[in-house]
């Protein structure tokens, strides 16, 4: 087993990324090929999923797992946990390269971290493969419950969005709650499905789409169904993208009829700039690592206490509706979209709180 870092100067990818450190590791007898990438650790250890997913090549997998980690550290800092931002992604097949050799070679990878990330589950990954790598690190979370873990983060990362979406409404329409509007939630996966509930629940008409019939065969049949390509077009008050990321395009945002965009999946814009031509069409945008904190806080709870309490989790994922609403209102105040003042919020915690981390303390070196 080899670990290896990534030549710099390889590619224009690594330049001004901003991350502490990119890792790339490799183990030929198992397969296993991954990049973890720790973005920030000024709040605490940098804390990601694992993403396991079929890149075309190492370069596509790079970006990803680039901008995902920075992602995660911006989510951390606005959900106002102690943790710092970090990703992983292994490269290729879940379905035919997934084995216990592979996932606890990775294990180690993550181990010879020393505390420096800690992981969780992510697209491609799941409780039972976070309960194997954990027997090769102890910086696993998301485990199974009979493993002393939380569980599936997906729950969590759901009512989050649901709170974050209620924020927005509040902001829209005057009202925290989608009763009476029509939702089109893209992807209906680990989180897509569980928002759907909440819709339901809230009084909201669904409309659902996703490439997976299995994923649409598990949705209660009072949700209407479109094809992919038709759903974010559709004449409805919110558009929810839940399944991979760069939905919100350039050419998607003229087309859209949506008045707030929010959902469940990392890196929804594009590229930069797409924020503000939402915002001079009048669409309310929550940026997407504010409204999917949820999981993050969950796992928080699991890696930072001595025992998870779901309960103590949810109530922190409460505060999602706060936290997105603060920030509608200071885009307003400062006369910028969400997605600007969300950068601020974070980067002002991570240098402020951060700062502080620079005086050591008793038994501290």
């Amino acid at each position: 087993m080899t670990t290896g870092f990534g030549v710099f100067d390889r590619t224009d990818q690594m330049k001004d990324a901003g991350h502490e450190q990119v890792m790339f590791c490799q183990d030929p007898q198992s397969g296993l090929r991954a990049i973890i990438a720790i973005y920030s650790t000024a709040l605490g250890p940098a804390l990601g999923g694992t993403r396991f997913y079929p890149y075309p090549d190492e370069a596509a997998a790079l970006t990803d797992v680039l901008k995902l980690s920075k992602a995660m550290a911006y989510k951390a800092a606005c959900a106002g946990v102690d943790l710092g931002g970090g990703k992983a992604v292994i490269l290729g097949d879940p379905t035919t390269l997934k084995t216990e050799q592979l996932l606890r070679a990775y294990g180690r990878m993550v181990e010879s971290l020393g505390g420096r990330y800690y992981t969780a589950c992510d697209v491609g990954t799941f409780v039972q493969d976070m309960d194997v790598i954990a027997k090769e690190t102890r910086f696993a979370t998301g485990r199974s419950p009979e493993h002393g873990g939380a569980g599936d983060s997906a729950v969590l990362t759901a009512y989050g969005v649901f709170q974050a979406m209620r924020a927005a409404a509040q902001q829209t329409w005057g009202e925290p709650t989608l009763t009476g509007k029509r939702v089109a939630v893209e992807g209906v996966g680990k989180v897509g499905h569980h928002l759907v509930e909440h819709l339901l629940e809230d009084g909201a008409t669904v409309v659902v789409s996703d490439v997976n019939d299995a994923a649409l065969a598990r949705i209660s049949p009072a949700a209407q169904r479109a094809t992919v390509a038709e759903l974010p077009l559709l004449d409805v008050d919110v558009y929810a993208p839940c399944a991979l990321g760069a939905t919100v395009t350039d050419e998607l945002v003229p087309e859209l009829q949506a008045k707030i965009v929010c959902g469940a999946a990392n890196n929804q814009l594009a590229h930069p700039g797409i924020e503000k031509e939402l915002a001079d069409r009048g669409i309310l945008y929550a940026p997407d690592y504010v409204a999917n904190a949820g999981g993050l806080i969950q796992v928080e709870d699991e890696a930072l206490n001595d025992v998870f309490s779901f309960e103590r989790a949810k109530a922190k994922a409460t505060t999602i509706f706060d936290t997105t609403l603060r920030i509608f209102q200071t885009a307003d105040a400062e006369g910028v979209p969400p997605a600007v003042a969300a950068d601020r919020l974070a980067e002002r915690r991570m240098a402020e709180v951060g700062r502080l981390r620079a005086v050591l303390l008793p038994g501290q070196r």
